[in-house]
């Protein structure tokens, strides 16, 4: 479907505005004054001493004025014992009783009388190891790393607080704020013109629209508004898509959010964060709440593999209770989408919850060709392409699958440098998704030959029985996974599928392996996918379906199904282990019946059989009417046929 993100309009995007930084600047000049403060203090404590020469110093020592002396590298400080006046540029500078310090600098070259006349002198010396930091430096390196600390703190702090402008005031002062994507209101949003199909779940959602457009006529009447709607459905369908429609459509703001978003590895941000998407939707209001894959936060409580009370349940406990605070004035409606139901928290699908559940199911045949049509708007399509016959050879397409097959066949057209898209460019498109890209691989002639002979057995199988569903093609190109592939499409789409027409398609699934036994007396690895899927579906007849004569119409649970470790651990099947040694016995018996229905055909068509091997080997690729020609089948007799279409029970 047409699920294209919305456009980064301004007007329907709510930009977060960021913090105020004018409010930290002042700490920044604080800090500024209180360095210069420090460093001032560091070069008044300079002042107390005051310079002489190396001459001076040691006439001073000869004439026993100095009592004592610091040795600190190169510097020498110490204390007169009178007080020295000096000269010095014409101002004199006399040392009074208290400041009788003084300092001076070694020369750079070695006096080894000094130490002697220090000692004659009987002066006292105190020597003091290099450091690597004066005094202010130290101070420096103590008070510096706590000023960024503490502006920093506040810096980041204030950003949180002022609505997290910053990526990095969002994950750490804003980890509790919901990640929840806000679109305003706009008539230019998307619409139900945009959603292809659906016809039923537009349907049960106009209520929902109704009540946002004009809650109070509901209000008059004591309608209760719905509070939830749960969007059921494969991956694919739209769900999404149909939730920002309706929010289109009802001109409210739009909240999208994942349900993962709302897990995070600290315990309680995931209900911090459903608390603050619900305020903002409520002062928003009227609004949608829209959470995607419900099921990743919503699944049943106690069911997990660790703790008995995590994270997931704290998030899935303040939604139940967020939704449960509702006033009837809150015209705020929560939307969910997910495509696993079954698994979900009892608590959220009851009535005053999730009120209603709409089901979105594959799109039908005219869904499908709307779809296309939405989705070629902007696509160059030639004359040639027929969308309605497109539509009918997509059988199982979802809106998505559709929107990539449209994709799929512009790329192809752009690598082969054409101005329109062409029949062709679909044809392989489809062929892209369904059956894989081209593999270069080289077989050798012994393979090819197996190859053609199993794909001519599924072919010759097909075409003889009835109610099968009728031959596209057959390749032996390898493609995907596959060495080769039959291909057959649905004429119609089924939602009844008959035992018959079952029967018959478990006979075509062993036609292959059927074949190499006939004519080559031996089988090959290359019927593994074939029996994997006549097994599934034969299980499925006989444990589900009721369609064993044998067991009759009981269903049996076989814990296939069981979608995670549910309430009571693995799931137990509910039968004997009598009624399981019958079950594989009978699933047994149906397909070695088949695959003996399918040699039976074979072997009564085999100059047929060799003749549509032969000519996949020249030509690689049989469409239908090839196939038809090559088989004569205007020349079969009817009872021909009829003969072969017999099968198990």
């Amino acid at each position: 479907m047409n699920d294209r993100p919305p456009g980064r309009d301004p007007e329907k995007r709510v930009v977060m505005g960021g913090g105020r930084p004018g409010k930290w600047r002042p700490l920044i000049w604080i800090a500024l004054a209180w360095l210069l403060v420090i460093y001032w203090m560091g070069g008044r404590q300079g002042h107390h001493r005051f310079s002489i020469s190396y001459t001076e110093f040691k006439e001073q020592v000869q004439g026993n004025n100095v009592s004592e002396v610091v040795v600190k590298a190169d510097r020498i400080t110490g204390k007169f014992k009178k007080p020295v006046k000096k000269e010095d540029d014409g101002d004199s500078h006399t040392a009074s009783s208290g400041e009788l310090a003084f300092a001076t600098v070694k020369p750079p070259f070695s006096d080894p009388e000094l130490m002697q006349l220090l000692e004659t002198e009987q002066v006292t010396i105190r020597a003091e190891p290099q450091e690597n930091f004066s005094w202010l430096g130290l101070v420096l390196v103590g008070l510096l790393p706590w000023v960024l600390i503490i502006g920093t703190f506040v810096y980041l702090s204030r950003m949180g607080a002022g609505g997290g402008g910053g990526m990095i005031g969002n994950e750490l002062f804003g980890i509790g704020k919901s990640k929840a994507k806000r679109y305003r209101r706009s008539l230019a949003d998307q619409t139900y013109r945009d959603v292809a199909g659906l016809e039923n779940a537009k349907k049960d959602l106009m209520e929902v629209i109704q009540y946002l457009r004009d809650p109070q006529r509901f209000a008059f009447l004591g309608a209760r508004p719905p509070k939830g709607v749960l969007l059921v459905g494969p991956p694919g369908t739209g769900k999404t898509l149909l939730a920002r429609a309706t929010a289109g459509e009802a001109e409210v703001s739009f909240f999208s959010v994942s349900g993962s978003e709302f897990i995070e590895m600290f315990v309680g941000v995931g209900a911090s964060r459903v608390r603050d998407l619900f305020e903002t939707a409520k002062r928003e209001a009227p609004a949608i709440i829209f959470v995607d894959e419900l099921d990743s936060v919503g699944r049943a409580r106690g069911t997990s593999l660790g703790s008995g009370h995590d994270e997931r349940e704290q998030t899935l406990n303040q939604i139940l209770s967020e939704m449960d605070g509702f006033e009837p004035a809150n015209t705020v409606v929560v939307m969910a989408a997910t495509n696993r139901p079954e698994i979900l928290d009892p608590a959220l699908t009851r009535p005053g919850r999730f009120d209603r559940q709409v089901v979105l199911d594959l799109p039908h045949k005219e869904a499908r060709r709307e779809i296309l049509r939405i989705q070629t708007r902007n696509v160059p399509v030639a004359a040639e392409v027929d969308l309605s016959h497109l539509a009918s050879r997509t059988v199982g397409f979802s809106g998505a699958d559709l929107t990539n097959l449209v994709n799929e066949a512009a790329m192809l057209a752009g690598r082969k440098m054409k101005r329109m898209v062409q029949l062709d460019d679909f044809e392989q498109a489809r062929d892209k998704i369904l059956l894989g890209n081209v593999r270069e691989e080289a077989l050798s002639m012994d393979e090819k030959e197996i190859v053609a002979m199993h794909e001519a057995g599924h072919a010759l199988v097909a075409r003889m029985l009835p109610d099968t569903d009728p031959l596209e093609k057959v390749t032996i190109i390898p493609r995907g996974r596959s060495l080769g592939v039959t291909e057959q499409f649905q004429e119609r789409e089924r939602h009844h599928l008959s035992r018959r027409y079952l029967f018959s398609r478990v006979a075509v699934m062993l036609g292959g392996r059927a074949a190499e036994k006939l004519l080559f007396g031996d089988v090959t690895n290359g019927a593994q996918d074939d029996l994997r899927q006549a097994t599934r579906l034969v299980r499925a007849m006989v444990c589900k379906w009721g369609m064993s004569e044998r067991l009759g119409p009981v269903a049996f649970q076989d814990g296939e199904e069981s979608a995670f470790l549910g309430l009571d651990g693995v799931q137990q099947r509910d039968f004997s282990e009598h009624t399981c040694r019958l079950i594989d016995a009978e699933i047994k018996r149906i397909i070695v019946e088949m695959e003996e229905r399918a040699w039976v055909i074979l072997r009564a068509n085999r100059d047929k059989l060799v003749r549509l091997a032969n000519a996949l080997l020249e030509e690689e690729t049989l469409d239908t009417g090839k196939i038809d020609e090559i088989l004569n089948l205007e020349e079969s007799c009817p009872s021909e046929q009829q003969a072969a279409a017999g099968g198990a029970d």
